[in-house]
């Protein structure tokens, strides 16, 4: 373990070079609240996949797979990394139907708004928000805690450096400013995770090893057809699939690309980029089981590599975490700022892009602190996650529905999602239960939805149908 000032230090100087890299940058950005918002049209396929997977990669790659495989195994280990890829591939089309419906838009709420009307935005407004909420506390709490593993630093010194400097550039630079260090933090988590990997193999000696101890203490966890394994893949692919769709960071990414060619080919490589990652990282956890390593399988991954390293790699861990947790942090910051300035500047037509920028990064400092505090605990925000999850799960079909089925109305679509809501609900687990009914849970909140619209429909033929077209001319770009 490394001393405490050294450890801070480090810290320190890593968290002041990703903010200044992102203030220069701020600097050559066209200082327009569209531009802040969405940098339409401005990034090429590689500037996409990068963006994509650095979003994608945050912290809980280091803790969430590794701990998914101690229970789960192989078919765990698959299903989390399939739903990483999924809502990413998912939002090829969806990408592409937005972008043509409309091509001047910002925000997924102000879609949604102008197809369904205020009772549905405000329920996709709560999922939304709730959801980058939980994202951004779980991320600073893990590198909190990740910093905790590597010297006795308190997790708020941790969170309050770490949210701080993130603040600072995404507030200023907008989306630009993200996607620039986004490409930065890739080149730092690429290299270091696959030091990461060829380290921690070399630790256990090796695939042969493990394998073989995993089969004399647990062969359940190597099985593909193994009931467990494959009911945590299942319930890891249907909670990370649906709920990636209502990640505001995508949607702001489907305008910034330079065309939908650009944006198709971006979100198809980077979300096929992101599955050997997370299978690599899952692999630890099974190799935590087969060492008969005792204790909190959360940090399975820790647990085997760090025993016995030179303390060069215990700093280089450092950089890893912040340009995994940055990555993710600033992606859902802008996320919300470019949530507020859109939605403030539809009710207050008249208000100035100056003034809605000036708000927007204002209202961000403000919500984080609520993230700081939570954040500052250590504590665990796994169910507050899996509820976002049965939210996300529940809104899914209704909202994009309407993408592409003209009869489907506002109050179908709310209708549709408070009975997947009130059907997931009804089995999803009390805080500290067993997990026992948690895939049936989502099973339902996302499938009732689905009958409940076609019966809406089916009762009301020859009802009015929603012109598509008018979207665009709905939804139009900010300007003064």
């Amino acid at each position: 373990m490394l001393s405490f000032w050294p450890a801070l230090l480090w810290l320190g100087l890593f968290c002041g070079a990703f903010a200044l890299a992102g203030l220069l940058h701020s600097r050559r950005s066209r200082d327009s609240l569209e531009d802040y918002v969405v940098a339409r049209n401005s990034q090429g396929v590689t500037a996409t996949v990068l963006t994509l997977m650095a979003s994608a990669l945050g912290a809980w790659i280091l803790f969430a797979p590794a701990q998914a495989a101690t229970w789960g195994g192989l078919g765990a280990i698959i299903g989390y990394a399939l739903g990483a890829m999924a809502p990413r591939l998912a939002m090829v089309p969806l990408g592409q139907r937005m972008r043509r419906l409309i091509p001047e838009g910002h925000t997924l709420t102000e879609y949604v708004i102008a197809r369904y009307g205020r009772p549905m935005y405000a329920l996709t407004l709560i999922v939304m928000m709730f959801y980058l909420f939980i994202t951004l506390t779980a991320e600073i709490t893990a590198m909190a805690k990740l910093m905790t593993l590597l010297a006795p630093i308190p997790l708020w010194m941790t969170a309050t450096l770490v949210l701080g400097s993130t603040l600072v550039y995404t507030s200023w630079g907008g989306l630009r400013a993200t996607i620039f260090t986004d490409k930065l933090q890739m080149l730092i988590i690429l290299p270091l995770l696959v030091l990461l990997v060829v380290l921690g193999w070399r630790a256990v000696g090796g695939p042969g090893p493990v394998v073989q101890a995993l089969q004399d203490k647990a062969p359940q966890l190597l099985s593909l057809t193994d009931a467990g394994g494959l009911k945590s893949g299942l319930t890891f692919f249907m909670a990370v699939l649906l709920t990636g769709l209502f990640h505001q960071g995508y949607w702001q990414r489907i305008y910034a690309a330079r065309s939908t060619r650009a944006m198709r080919a971006g979100f198809m490589m980077g979300s096929m980029l992101v599955v050997p990652v997370i299978l690599a990282m899952g692999a630890f956890g099974l190799a935590f089981v087969a060492l008969g390593m005792e204790g909190d399988s959360s940090v399975a991954l820790f647990s085997v590599i760090l025993p016995e390293q030179p303390a060069w790699l215990l700093i280089s861990m450092i950089p890893l975490g912040l340009a995994l947790v940055m990555s993710s942090v600033d992606t859902a910051i802008s996320a919300i700022a470019s949530v507020i300035a859109v939605d403030t500047r539809r009710l207050l037509p008249d208000a100035g892009s100056a003034w809605l920028m000036r708000l927007a990064r204002i209202l961000i400092f403000v919500l984080s602190i609520p993230v700081l505090v939570v954040a500052a605990q250590g504590y665990s925000v796994l169910y507050l996650f899996l509820l976002a999850d049965l939210l996300c799960s529940a809104a899914a079909f209704p909202v994009f529905f309407g993408l592409y089925n003209r009869r489907c109305s506002g109050r179908m679509a709310f209708v549709a999602t408070l009975a997947g809501l009130a059907a997931g609900i009804s089995l999803f687990p009390a805080p500290g239960a067993p997990l026992t009914w948690l895939l049936e849970s989502f099973l339902l909140a996302a499938l009732v939805p689905v009958a409940v619209i076609f019966v809406q429909l089916a009762l009301s033929a020859g009802a009015r149908e929603f012109d598509l077209e008018s979207l665009g001319r709905q939804v139009r770009r900010i300007t003064d």
